[in-house]
Protein backbone atom coordinates (compact mmCIF):
# COMPACT_ATOMS: atom_id res chain seq x y z
CA UNK A 1 0.00 0.00 0.00
CA UNK A 2 1.50 3.33 -1.07
CA UNK A 3 -0.82 6.25 -1.91
CA UNK A 4 -0.07 9.99 -1.67
CA UNK A 5 -1.97 11.45 1.32
CA UNK A 6 -2.70 14.67 -0.61
CA UNK A 7 -4.66 12.75 -3.26
CA UNK A 8 -5.97 9.77 -1.31
CA UNK A 9 -9.54 10.44 -2.53
CA UNK A 10 -8.52 9.26 -6.02
CA UNK A 11 -7.50 5.81 -4.77
CA UNK A 12 -10.46 4.85 -2.57
CA UNK A 13 -13.87 3.38 -3.40
CA UNK A 14 -16.41 6.17 -3.79
CA UNK A 15 -18.88 4.69 -1.30
CA UNK A 16 -16.21 4.23 1.40
CA UNK A 17 -14.95 7.75 0.67
CA UNK A 18 -18.40 9.24 1.25
CA UNK A 19 -18.89 7.33 4.50
CA UNK A 20 -15.46 8.32 5.77
CA UNK A 21 -16.17 11.99 4.99
CA UNK A 22 -19.48 11.78 6.87
CA UNK A 23 -17.73 10.25 9.88
CA UNK A 24 -15.16 13.05 9.87
CA UNK A 25 -17.71 15.86 9.46
CA UNK A 26 -19.87 14.49 12.29
CA UNK A 27 -16.91 14.54 14.64
CA UNK A 28 -16.52 10.76 15.02
CA UNK A 29 -12.72 11.08 14.95
CA UNK A 30 -12.35 11.78 18.66
CA UNK A 31 -8.64 11.32 19.28
CA UNK A 32 -5.52 11.47 17.07
CA UNK A 33 -1.97 11.13 18.31
CA UNK A 34 1.32 10.99 16.45
CA UNK A 35 3.12 8.01 18.00
CA UNK A 36 6.35 8.71 16.15
CA UNK A 37 7.29 10.64 13.03
CA UNK A 38 4.60 9.80 10.46
CA UNK A 39 2.91 7.12 12.60
CA UNK A 40 -0.60 8.02 13.81
CA UNK A 41 -3.04 6.35 16.19
CA UNK A 42 -6.64 7.53 16.21
CA UNK A 43 -9.91 6.64 17.93
CA UNK A 44 -13.04 6.66 15.78
CA UNK A 45 -16.55 6.27 17.16
CA UNK A 46 -18.76 3.94 15.11
CA UNK A 47 -21.11 1.15 16.14
CA UNK A 48 -18.24 0.54 18.56
CA UNK A 49 -15.07 2.47 19.35
CA UNK A 50 -12.34 1.52 16.88
CA UNK A 51 -8.62 2.21 16.85
CA UNK A 52 -6.97 3.25 13.57
CA UNK A 53 -3.25 3.18 12.82
CA UNK A 54 -1.83 5.02 9.80
CA UNK A 55 1.81 5.21 8.81
CA UNK A 56 3.04 7.92 6.43
CA UNK A 57 6.40 8.17 4.73
CA UNK A 58 7.48 10.84 2.24
CA UNK A 59 3.91 12.11 2.03
CA UNK A 60 2.37 8.69 1.27
CA UNK A 61 0.30 6.24 3.29
CA UNK A 62 2.43 3.08 3.43
CA UNK A 63 0.51 1.11 6.08
CA UNK A 64 -2.98 1.17 7.57
CA UNK A 65 -4.83 -0.84 10.18
CA UNK A 66 -8.21 -0.64 11.92
CA UNK A 67 -9.72 -2.81 14.64
CA UNK A 68 -13.08 -2.93 12.82
CA UNK A 69 -14.02 -6.17 11.00
CA UNK A 70 -14.23 -4.60 7.51
CA UNK A 71 -12.22 -6.62 4.95
CA UNK A 72 -13.84 -5.85 1.58
CA UNK A 73 -11.17 -3.44 0.43
CA UNK A 74 -7.82 -1.84 1.31
CA UNK A 75 -9.40 0.94 3.43
CA UNK A 76 -12.38 1.12 5.77
CA UNK A 77 -14.49 4.23 6.45
CA UNK A 78 -12.78 4.75 9.84
CA UNK A 79 -9.33 4.93 8.21
CA UNK A 80 -10.67 7.29 5.55
CA UNK A 81 -12.19 9.51 8.26
CA UNK A 82 -8.73 9.81 9.85
CA UNK A 83 -7.19 10.71 6.47
CA UNK A 84 -9.74 13.50 6.10
CA UNK A 85 -8.81 14.62 9.64
CA UNK A 86 -5.12 14.77 8.71
CA UNK A 87 -5.89 16.65 5.48
CA UNK A 88 -8.70 18.90 6.74
CA UNK A 89 -6.75 22.16 6.35
CA UNK A 90 -5.56 21.34 2.83
CA UNK A 91 -9.10 20.34 1.81
CA UNK A 92 -10.75 23.27 3.59
CA UNK A 93 -13.04 20.98 5.60
CA UNK A 94 -14.92 21.77 8.78
CA UNK A 95 -15.89 19.29 11.44
CA UNK A 96 -19.01 19.45 13.57
CA UNK A 97 -17.84 20.82 16.93
CA UNK A 98 -18.85 19.33 20.24
CA UNK A 99 -20.85 21.83 22.31
CA UNK A 100 -18.68 23.71 24.80
CA UNK A 101 -19.60 23.16 28.49
CA UNK A 102 -21.31 26.27 29.90
CA UNK A 103 -18.98 26.34 32.86
CA UNK A 104 -16.02 27.05 30.59
CA UNK A 105 -15.83 30.72 29.49
CA UNK A 106 -15.11 31.38 25.84
CA UNK A 107 -12.47 33.94 24.87
CA UNK A 108 -12.69 35.64 21.52
CA UNK A 109 -9.49 36.01 19.56
CA UNK A 110 -9.37 38.89 17.03
CA UNK A 111 -9.26 37.55 13.48
CA UNK A 112 -6.21 39.64 12.71
CA UNK A 113 -4.24 38.10 15.56
CA UNK A 114 -2.16 35.08 14.62
CA UNK A 115 -1.41 32.42 17.16
CA UNK A 116 1.98 30.77 17.22
CA UNK A 117 1.22 27.06 17.50
CA UNK A 118 3.99 24.96 18.92
CA UNK A 119 4.22 21.54 17.23
CA UNK A 120 2.96 18.87 19.58
CA UNK A 121 5.52 16.23 20.56
CA UNK A 122 4.90 12.74 19.24
CA UNK A 123 3.97 10.00 21.69
CA UNK A 124 7.37 8.39 21.17
CA UNK A 125 9.13 11.68 21.95
CA UNK A 126 7.07 12.08 25.10
CA UNK A 127 7.81 8.48 26.16
CA UNK A 128 11.54 8.91 25.58
CA UNK A 129 11.56 12.16 27.55
CA UNK A 130 9.82 10.48 30.50
CA UNK A 131 12.17 7.46 30.36
CA UNK A 132 15.16 9.79 30.52
CA UNK A 133 13.79 11.26 33.75
CA UNK A 134 12.95 7.96 35.47
CA UNK A 135 15.54 6.02 37.45
CA UNK A 136 16.23 2.31 36.88
CA UNK A 137 14.52 1.43 40.18
CA UNK A 138 11.43 3.42 39.25
CA UNK A 139 11.22 1.62 35.90
CA UNK A 140 11.63 -1.80 37.55
CA UNK A 141 8.87 -1.01 40.03
CA UNK A 142 6.54 0.29 37.33
CA UNK A 143 7.06 -2.67 34.96
CA UNK A 144 6.72 -5.15 37.82
CA UNK A 145 3.43 -3.64 38.97
CA UNK A 146 2.10 -3.42 35.41
CA UNK A 147 2.94 -7.10 34.80
CA UNK A 148 0.83 -7.97 37.85
CA UNK A 149 -2.14 -5.90 36.68
CA UNK A 150 -2.15 -6.52 32.91
CA UNK A 151 -1.94 -10.14 31.76
CA UNK A 152 -1.57 -9.27 28.06
CA UNK A 153 1.35 -6.95 28.84
CA UNK A 154 2.92 -9.61 31.08
CA UNK A 155 2.66 -12.31 28.39
CA UNK A 156 4.26 -10.08 25.77
CA UNK A 157 6.97 -8.93 28.19
CA UNK A 158 7.86 -12.55 29.03
CA UNK A 159 7.75 -13.62 25.37
CA UNK A 160 10.28 -10.94 24.46
CA UNK A 161 12.58 -11.24 27.48
CA UNK A 162 12.38 -14.73 29.03
CA UNK A 163 15.43 -15.83 27.04
CA UNK A 164 17.50 -13.51 29.28
CA UNK A 165 16.90 -15.71 32.35
CA UNK A 166 16.19 -19.20 30.93
CA UNK A 167 18.03 -21.46 28.49
CA UNK A 168 16.41 -20.84 25.10
CA UNK A 169 14.41 -23.70 23.59
CA UNK A 170 11.52 -24.20 21.22
CA UNK A 171 9.36 -25.23 24.19
CA UNK A 172 10.08 -21.95 25.99
CA UNK A 173 8.94 -19.84 23.03
CA UNK A 174 5.96 -22.16 22.44
CA UNK A 175 4.78 -21.61 26.02
CA UNK A 176 4.93 -17.86 25.57
CA UNK A 177 2.93 -17.98 22.34
CA UNK A 178 0.40 -20.26 24.04
CA UNK A 179 0.07 -17.69 26.85
CA UNK A 180 -0.62 -14.92 24.33
CA UNK A 181 -3.18 -17.12 22.54
CA UNK A 182 -4.99 -17.75 25.85
CA UNK A 183 -5.05 -14.03 26.60
CA UNK A 184 -6.83 -13.16 23.32
CA UNK A 185 -9.11 -16.21 23.00
CA UNK A 186 -12.73 -16.05 24.14
CA UNK A 187 -14.38 -18.20 26.76
CA UNK A 188 -14.66 -21.12 24.38
CA UNK A 189 -11.12 -20.78 22.99
CA UNK A 190 -12.17 -19.03 19.76
CA UNK A 191 -10.00 -16.14 18.52
CA UNK A 192 -12.20 -13.45 17.00
CA UNK A 193 -11.18 -10.83 14.40
CA UNK A 194 -9.82 -8.34 16.95
CA UNK A 195 -8.07 -11.11 18.90
CA UNK A 196 -6.42 -12.39 15.73
CA UNK A 197 -5.11 -8.90 15.02
CA UNK A 198 -3.76 -8.63 18.60
CA UNK A 199 -2.19 -12.08 18.43
CA UNK A 200 -0.64 -11.36 15.04
CA UNK A 201 0.92 -8.14 16.32
CA UNK A 202 2.36 -9.87 19.40
CA UNK A 203 3.82 -12.80 17.46
CA UNK A 204 5.24 -10.39 14.89
CA UNK A 205 7.34 -8.97 17.73
CA UNK A 206 8.81 -12.45 18.19
CA UNK A 207 9.51 -12.67 14.46
CA UNK A 208 11.45 -9.40 14.67
CA UNK A 209 13.45 -10.84 17.57
CA UNK A 210 14.25 -13.86 15.38
CA UNK A 211 15.53 -11.55 12.63
CA UNK A 212 17.73 -9.78 15.18
CA UNK A 213 19.02 -13.15 16.42
CA UNK A 214 20.00 -14.08 12.84
CA UNK A 215 21.79 -10.76 12.39
CA UNK A 216 23.67 -11.42 15.64
CA UNK A 217 24.59 -14.94 14.50
CA UNK A 218 22.33 -16.67 17.05
CA UNK A 219 21.05 -19.18 14.48
CA UNK A 220 19.82 -21.81 16.94
CA UNK A 221 17.77 -19.27 18.89
CA UNK A 222 16.18 -18.04 15.65
CA UNK A 223 15.42 -21.65 14.68
CA UNK A 224 13.62 -22.24 18.00
CA UNK A 225 11.52 -19.12 17.46
CA UNK A 226 10.65 -20.07 13.87
CA UNK A 227 9.64 -23.63 14.79
CA UNK A 228 7.59 -22.44 17.77
CA UNK A 229 5.74 -19.82 15.71
CA UNK A 230 5.04 -22.32 12.92
CA UNK A 231 3.59 -24.96 15.22
CA UNK A 232 1.63 -22.74 17.60
CA UNK A 233 0.18 -20.49 14.91
CA UNK A 234 -0.93 -23.53 12.91
CA UNK A 235 -3.00 -24.51 15.96
CA UNK A 236 -4.24 -20.93 16.37
CA UNK A 237 -5.38 -20.54 12.77
CA UNK A 238 -7.65 -23.56 13.21
CA UNK A 239 -9.49 -21.82 16.07
CA UNK A 240 -9.56 -18.24 14.87
CA UNK A 241 -10.93 -15.70 12.43
CA UNK A 242 -8.09 -15.05 10.00
CA UNK A 243 -10.11 -13.06 7.48
CA UNK A 244 -7.48 -10.30 7.59
CA UNK A 245 -4.55 -12.71 7.22
CA UNK A 246 -2.83 -11.84 10.52
CA UNK A 247 -2.35 -15.45 11.61
CA UNK A 248 -1.38 -16.65 8.14
CA UNK A 249 1.22 -13.87 7.93
CA UNK A 250 2.81 -15.18 11.13
CA UNK A 251 3.11 -18.62 9.59
CA UNK A 252 4.63 -17.12 6.45
CA UNK A 253 7.15 -15.24 8.59
CA UNK A 254 8.08 -18.46 10.41
CA UNK A 255 8.71 -20.21 7.09
CA UNK A 256 10.84 -17.25 6.01
CA UNK A 257 12.99 -17.65 9.14
CA UNK A 258 13.51 -21.39 8.62
CA UNK A 259 14.39 -21.10 4.92
CA UNK A 260 16.75 -18.20 5.71
CA UNK A 261 18.55 -20.48 8.15
CA UNK A 262 18.64 -23.33 5.62
CA UNK A 263 20.18 -21.11 2.94
CA UNK A 264 22.56 -18.97 5.00
CA UNK A 265 23.46 -20.62 8.31
CA UNK A 266 27.17 -21.58 8.50
CA UNK A 267 26.69 -23.76 11.60
CA UNK A 268 26.42 -27.38 10.40
CA UNK A 269 25.07 -28.53 13.77
CA UNK A 270 22.12 -26.11 13.56
CA UNK A 271 21.47 -27.22 9.96
CA UNK A 272 21.40 -30.87 11.04
CA UNK A 273 18.94 -30.06 13.83
CA UNK A 274 16.68 -28.18 11.44
CA UNK A 275 16.88 -31.03 8.91
CA UNK A 276 15.84 -33.54 11.57
CA UNK A 277 13.00 -31.23 12.62
CA UNK A 278 11.71 -30.90 9.04
CA UNK A 279 11.82 -34.67 8.46
CA UNK A 280 10.20 -35.40 11.82
CA UNK A 281 7.21 -33.04 11.43
CA UNK A 282 6.69 -34.28 7.87
CA UNK A 283 6.66 -37.91 9.00
CA UNK A 284 4.28 -37.10 11.86
CA UNK A 285 2.10 -35.13 9.39
CA UNK A 286 1.98 -32.29 11.90
CA UNK A 287 0.95 -29.82 9.18
CA UNK A 288 -1.05 -32.22 7.01
CA UNK A 289 -3.70 -30.34 5.04
CA UNK A 290 -1.69 -27.10 4.94
CA UNK A 291 0.71 -25.93 2.23
CA UNK A 292 3.61 -25.87 4.67
CA UNK A 293 3.40 -29.66 5.15
CA UNK A 294 4.96 -30.10 1.71
CA UNK A 295 7.32 -27.17 2.34
CA UNK A 296 8.88 -29.07 5.24
CA UNK A 297 10.14 -31.60 2.68
CA UNK A 298 11.34 -28.72 0.50
CA UNK A 299 13.16 -27.34 3.55
CA UNK A 300 14.84 -30.72 4.04
CA UNK A 301 16.04 -30.66 0.42
CA UNK A 302 17.58 -27.21 1.03
CA UNK A 303 19.40 -28.59 4.08
CA UNK A 304 20.49 -31.95 2.64
CA UNK A 305 24.23 -32.59 2.86
CA UNK A 306 24.82 -36.34 3.38
CA UNK A 307 23.89 -39.48 1.46
CA UNK A 308 21.85 -40.69 4.43
CA UNK A 309 19.84 -37.46 4.43
CA UNK A 310 19.24 -37.90 0.70
CA UNK A 311 17.90 -41.44 1.27
CA UNK A 312 15.52 -40.18 3.96
CA UNK A 313 14.11 -37.54 1.63
CA UNK A 314 13.70 -39.96 -1.30
CA UNK A 315 11.92 -42.44 0.97
CA UNK A 316 9.37 -39.78 1.89
CA UNK A 317 9.04 -38.51 -1.69
CA UNK A 318 8.34 -42.03 -2.96
CA UNK A 319 5.48 -42.52 -0.49
CA UNK A 320 3.27 -40.30 -2.65
CA UNK A 321 1.97 -42.32 -5.60
CA UNK A 322 0.16 -41.07 -8.73
CA UNK A 323 -3.63 -41.27 -8.72
CA UNK A 324 -5.70 -42.66 -11.56
CA UNK A 325 -8.12 -39.72 -11.67
CA UNK A 326 -5.72 -37.43 -13.54
CA UNK A 327 -5.26 -35.07 -10.55
CA UNK A 328 -1.69 -35.66 -9.40
CA UNK A 329 -0.76 -32.33 -7.81
CA UNK A 330 0.98 -33.75 -4.72
CA UNK A 331 2.76 -36.39 -6.80
CA UNK A 332 3.98 -33.81 -9.33
CA UNK A 333 5.14 -31.47 -6.55
CA UNK A 334 7.17 -34.33 -5.10
CA UNK A 335 8.61 -35.01 -8.55
CA UNK A 336 9.86 -31.43 -8.62
CA UNK A 337 11.51 -31.93 -5.24
CA UNK A 338 13.15 -35.10 -6.54
CA UNK A 339 14.44 -33.13 -9.54
CA UNK A 340 15.84 -30.44 -7.24
CA UNK A 341 17.58 -33.12 -5.18
CA UNK A 342 19.04 -34.75 -8.31
CA UNK A 343 20.38 -31.42 -9.55
CA UNK A 344 21.93 -30.78 -6.15
CA UNK A 345 23.55 -34.20 -5.71
CA UNK A 346 24.02 -35.77 -9.17
CA UNK A 347 24.29 -32.99 -11.71
CA UNK A 348 22.55 -31.62 -14.80
CA UNK A 349 22.93 -34.67 -17.04
CA UNK A 350 21.02 -36.88 -14.59
CA UNK A 351 18.48 -34.10 -14.08
CA UNK A 352 17.72 -34.00 -17.84
CA UNK A 353 17.33 -37.79 -17.87
CA UNK A 354 14.84 -37.53 -15.00
CA UNK A 355 12.91 -34.76 -16.81
CA UNK A 356 12.63 -36.83 -19.97
CA UNK A 357 11.64 -39.98 -18.06
CA UNK A 358 8.78 -38.07 -16.36
CA UNK A 359 7.61 -35.94 -19.27
CA UNK A 360 3.93 -36.29 -18.26
CA UNK A 361 4.66 -33.66 -15.60
CA UNK A 362 3.70 -30.47 -17.45
CA UNK A 363 6.39 -28.42 -15.67
CA UNK A 364 9.02 -30.87 -16.96
CA UNK A 365 7.68 -30.73 -20.55
CA UNK A 366 7.67 -26.92 -20.37
CA UNK A 367 11.25 -26.84 -19.12
CA UNK A 368 12.44 -29.20 -21.87
CA UNK A 369 10.66 -27.21 -24.60
CA UNK A 370 12.22 -23.94 -23.41
CA UNK A 371 15.64 -25.60 -23.15
CA UNK A 372 15.37 -26.93 -26.71
CA UNK A 373 14.29 -23.49 -27.99
CA UNK A 374 17.21 -21.83 -26.21
CA UNK A 375 19.59 -24.32 -27.83
CA UNK A 376 17.80 -23.72 -31.21
CA UNK A 377 16.96 -27.42 -31.38
CA UNK A 378 13.61 -26.61 -32.98
CA UNK A 379 12.96 -30.15 -34.19
CA UNK A 380 13.05 -31.45 -30.63
CA UNK A 381 10.97 -28.52 -29.32
CA UNK A 382 8.28 -29.13 -31.99
CA UNK A 383 8.20 -32.85 -31.18
CA UNK A 384 7.79 -32.17 -27.44
CA UNK A 385 4.99 -29.65 -28.08
CA UNK A 386 3.11 -31.87 -30.55
CA UNK A 387 3.30 -34.86 -28.21
CA UNK A 388 2.05 -32.61 -25.41
CA UNK A 389 -0.97 -31.57 -27.50
CA UNK A 390 -1.80 -35.22 -28.22
CA UNK A 391 -1.40 -36.21 -24.56
CA UNK A 392 -3.36 -33.33 -23.02
CA UNK A 393 -6.01 -32.41 -25.61
CA UNK A 394 -8.81 -34.41 -23.98
CA UNK A 395 -8.24 -34.07 -20.23
CA UNK A 396 -6.10 -30.93 -19.97
CA UNK A 397 -7.09 -28.64 -22.85
CA UNK A 398 -5.52 -25.60 -21.16
CA UNK A 399 -2.11 -27.27 -21.31
CA UNK A 400 -2.71 -28.36 -24.90
CA UNK A 401 -3.33 -24.69 -25.77
CA UNK A 402 -0.05 -23.75 -24.13
CA UNK A 403 1.81 -26.27 -26.30
CA UNK A 404 0.04 -24.72 -29.34
CA UNK A 405 1.38 -21.32 -28.25
CA UNK A 406 4.91 -22.70 -28.01
CA UNK A 407 4.54 -24.15 -31.54
CA UNK A 408 3.50 -20.73 -32.84
CA UNK A 409 6.61 -19.15 -31.31
CA UNK A 410 8.87 -21.85 -32.72
CA UNK A 411 7.43 -21.39 -36.23
CA UNK A 412 7.94 -17.64 -35.86
CA UNK A 413 11.61 -18.21 -34.98
CA UNK A 414 11.99 -20.53 -37.98
CA UNK A 415 10.31 -18.09 -40.35
CA UNK A 416 7.54 -20.60 -41.14
CA UNK A 417 4.88 -17.99 -41.89
CA UNK A 418 2.01 -20.25 -42.97
CA UNK A 419 2.32 -22.49 -39.92
CA UNK A 420 2.72 -19.50 -37.62
CA UNK A 421 -0.43 -17.85 -39.07
CA UNK A 422 -2.32 -21.12 -38.62
CA UNK A 423 -1.39 -21.34 -34.93
CA UNK A 424 -1.96 -17.63 -34.23
CA UNK A 425 -5.38 -17.87 -35.89
CA UNK A 426 -6.29 -20.88 -33.74
CA UNK A 427 -5.19 -19.13 -30.55
CA UNK A 428 -7.05 -15.94 -31.51
CA UNK A 429 -10.29 -17.82 -32.13
CA UNK A 430 -10.29 -20.42 -29.40
CA UNK A 431 -7.95 -19.55 -26.56
CA UNK A 432 -8.82 -16.71 -24.19
CA UNK A 433 -5.75 -17.00 -21.96
CA UNK A 434 -3.44 -15.47 -24.57
CA UNK A 435 -3.73 -11.81 -25.49
CA UNK A 436 -6.09 -11.23 -28.41
CA UNK A 437 -4.19 -8.11 -29.46
CA UNK A 438 -0.91 -10.06 -29.48
CA UNK A 439 -2.40 -12.68 -31.80
CA UNK A 440 -4.05 -9.97 -33.90
CA UNK A 441 -0.72 -8.14 -34.32
CA UNK A 442 1.02 -11.34 -35.41
CA UNK A 443 -1.71 -12.02 -37.99
CA UNK A 444 -1.81 -8.43 -39.25
CA UNK A 445 1.97 -8.35 -39.74
CA UNK A 446 2.18 -11.69 -41.55
CA UNK A 447 -0.99 -12.01 -43.65
CA UNK A 448 -0.33 -10.35 -47.07
CA UNK A 449 -1.87 -6.86 -47.16
CA UNK A 450 -4.01 -7.65 -50.21
CA UNK A 451 -5.53 -10.68 -48.45
CA UNK A 452 -6.05 -8.98 -45.09
CA UNK A 453 -9.59 -7.44 -45.54
CA UNK A 454 -11.11 -10.80 -46.52
CA UNK A 455 -9.05 -12.66 -43.90
CA UNK A 456 -10.20 -10.18 -41.23
CA UNK A 457 -13.91 -10.47 -42.10
CA UNK A 458 -13.72 -14.27 -41.98
CA UNK A 459 -11.79 -14.09 -38.70
CA UNK A 460 -14.44 -11.93 -36.99
CA UNK A 461 -17.32 -14.01 -38.37
CA UNK A 462 -15.73 -17.20 -37.07
CA UNK A 463 -14.89 -15.57 -33.73
CA UNK A 464 -18.54 -14.62 -33.21
CA UNK A 465 -19.75 -18.03 -34.41
CA UNK A 466 -17.35 -19.94 -32.14
CA UNK A 467 -18.61 -18.32 -28.95
CA UNK A 468 -21.64 -19.42 -26.94
CA UNK A 469 -22.17 -15.74 -26.11
CA UNK A 470 -20.55 -12.81 -27.84
CA UNK A 471 -17.62 -11.19 -26.02
CA UNK A 472 -18.72 -7.69 -26.92
CA UNK A 473 -15.69 -5.93 -25.48
CA UNK A 474 -13.23 -8.12 -27.36
CA UNK A 475 -15.03 -7.88 -30.70
CA UNK A 476 -15.46 -4.10 -30.30
CA UNK A 477 -11.76 -3.76 -29.49
CA UNK A 478 -10.84 -5.72 -32.62
CA UNK A 479 -13.02 -3.43 -34.78
CA UNK A 480 -11.36 -0.48 -33.03
CA UNK A 481 -7.89 -1.75 -34.00
CA UNK A 482 -9.12 -1.69 -37.62
CA UNK A 483 -10.84 1.71 -37.10
CA UNK A 484 -14.14 0.23 -38.26
CA UNK A 485 -16.33 2.61 -36.27
CA UNK A 486 -19.58 1.82 -38.05
CA UNK A 487 -19.15 -1.87 -37.34
CA UNK A 488 -18.71 -1.05 -33.63
CA UNK A 489 -21.97 0.93 -33.70
CA UNK A 490 -23.78 -1.91 -35.49
CA UNK A 491 -22.47 -4.38 -32.89
CA UNK A 492 -23.58 -2.04 -30.11
CA UNK A 493 -27.09 -1.82 -31.55
CA UNK A 494 -27.26 -5.62 -31.29
CA UNK A 495 -25.94 -5.73 -27.70
CA UNK A 496 -26.86 -2.35 -26.16
CA UNK A 497 -26.14 -2.76 -22.44
CA UNK A 498 -25.06 0.23 -20.37
CA UNK A 499 -21.66 -1.34 -19.81
CA UNK A 500 -21.19 -1.93 -23.54
CA UNK A 501 -22.17 1.64 -24.41
CA UNK A 502 -19.65 2.99 -21.90
CA UNK A 503 -16.94 0.65 -23.23
CA UNK A 504 -17.08 2.11 -26.75
CA UNK A 505 -18.12 5.65 -25.83
CA UNK A 506 -14.64 7.11 -26.20
CA UNK A 507 -14.14 5.64 -29.68
CA UNK A 508 -17.59 6.64 -30.98
CA UNK A 509 -18.25 9.95 -29.21
CA UNK A 510 -16.95 12.27 -31.94
CA UNK A 511 -18.84 10.49 -34.74
CA UNK A 512 -21.98 9.06 -33.15
CA UNK A 513 -22.78 11.11 -30.02
CA UNK A 514 -26.56 11.40 -30.80
CA UNK A 515 -26.84 7.62 -31.26
CA UNK A 516 -25.01 7.00 -27.98
CA UNK A 517 -27.30 9.45 -26.17
CA UNK A 518 -30.38 7.66 -27.55
CA UNK A 519 -28.99 4.29 -26.48
CA UNK A 520 -28.26 5.59 -22.98
CA UNK A 521 -31.77 7.10 -22.83
CA UNK A 522 -33.39 3.75 -23.58
CA UNK A 523 -31.09 1.49 -21.57
CA UNK A 524 -31.22 3.59 -18.38
CA UNK A 525 -35.03 3.27 -18.41
CA UNK A 526 -34.81 -0.52 -18.84
CA UNK A 527 -32.14 -0.76 -16.15
CA UNK A 528 -34.25 1.07 -13.56
CA UNK A 529 -37.35 -0.87 -14.52
CA UNK A 530 -35.60 -4.10 -13.51
CA UNK A 531 -33.37 -2.97 -10.60
CA UNK A 532 -34.28 -1.50 -7.22
CA UNK A 533 -31.56 -0.51 -4.74
CA UNK A 534 -29.46 2.55 -3.98
CA UNK A 535 -26.39 1.02 -5.61
CA UNK A 536 -28.39 0.49 -8.81
CA UNK A 537 -29.65 4.07 -8.65
CA UNK A 538 -26.08 5.32 -8.28
CA UNK A 539 -25.09 3.25 -11.32
CA UNK A 540 -27.93 4.70 -13.38
CA UNK A 541 -27.00 8.24 -12.35
CA UNK A 542 -23.39 7.60 -13.33
CA UNK A 543 -24.60 6.87 -16.86
CA UNK A 544 -26.91 9.89 -16.79
CA UNK A 545 -23.83 12.03 -16.18
CA UNK A 546 -22.05 10.39 -19.13
CA UNK A 547 -25.10 10.99 -21.29
CA UNK A 548 -25.08 14.65 -20.26
CA UNK A 549 -21.36 14.97 -20.95
CA UNK A 550 -21.90 13.69 -24.50
CA UNK A 551 -24.04 16.78 -25.15
CA UNK A 552 -27.37 15.29 -24.22
CA UNK A 553 -28.37 17.98 -21.71
CA UNK A 554 -31.98 18.22 -22.94
CA UNK A 555 -32.53 14.47 -23.13
CA UNK A 556 -30.91 14.00 -19.74
CA UNK A 557 -33.32 16.49 -18.16
CA UNK A 558 -36.23 14.86 -20.01
CA UNK A 559 -35.24 11.42 -18.73
CA UNK A 560 -34.81 12.71 -15.16
CA UNK A 561 -38.29 14.26 -15.31
CA UNK A 562 -39.70 10.95 -16.60
CA UNK A 563 -38.02 9.01 -13.79
CA UNK A 564 -39.30 11.42 -11.15
CA UNK A 565 -42.89 11.06 -12.39
CA UNK A 566 -42.64 7.27 -12.85
CA UNK A 567 -40.95 6.35 -9.55
CA UNK A 568 -41.89 9.07 -7.01
CA UNK A 569 -42.00 6.46 -4.22
CA UNK A 570 -38.32 5.57 -4.67
CA UNK A 571 -36.85 8.06 -2.21
CA UNK A 572 -33.26 6.86 -2.69
CA UNK A 573 -33.59 7.34 -6.45
CA UNK A 574 -34.89 10.87 -5.95
CA UNK A 575 -31.89 11.67 -3.74
CA UNK A 576 -29.43 10.32 -6.31
CA UNK A 577 -31.14 12.20 -9.17
CA UNK A 578 -30.64 15.43 -7.21
CA UNK A 579 -26.89 14.88 -7.48
CA UNK A 580 -26.76 14.49 -11.28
Amino acid sequence: MNIPINEFEQHIDEDILKRGLQYFKKGHVTYVDELSAGEYEATVEGTETYTVHLQLKNGSVIANRCTCPYDWGPFCKHEVAVMFYLQQEELGLKVKKKSTPKSLPLTDTPKTEKKTVKKKKTIQEQVEEILDKLSADELKTYIGEFCKKDKAFRDLFLAQNLHLVQPVSQEMYARQIQAIVRSVAGRHGYIDYAGARQLGNAVNQLFQLAEKAITAGNWREAMFMGCAILEEMTKAIEQGDDSNGDLGDCIGNAQEILFHIAQECPDSAVCRELFEYAIDVYRRQLFEGWDWHHEMLELAVELQETEDQKKQIIQLIDQIKPKNDGWNYRYEENQKLRLKLIRKTEGETQAIEYLEANITNSDFRRELILKAIKEKNYTKAISLAEKGIAADQRDKPGLADEWQWHLMNIYQMQGEKEKMIEKARYLFLHVGRFSSIEMYDILKKNVPAGEWPTFFEQLIAERIKSERWVSFHQIADIYSWEEQWENILNLLNKYPTLDNIAHVEKQLATRYAPQLIDLYFREIQLFLKNNISRSHYQTACKYLRRMKKLGGQDKTEKLIAFLRSTYPQRRALMEELNRV
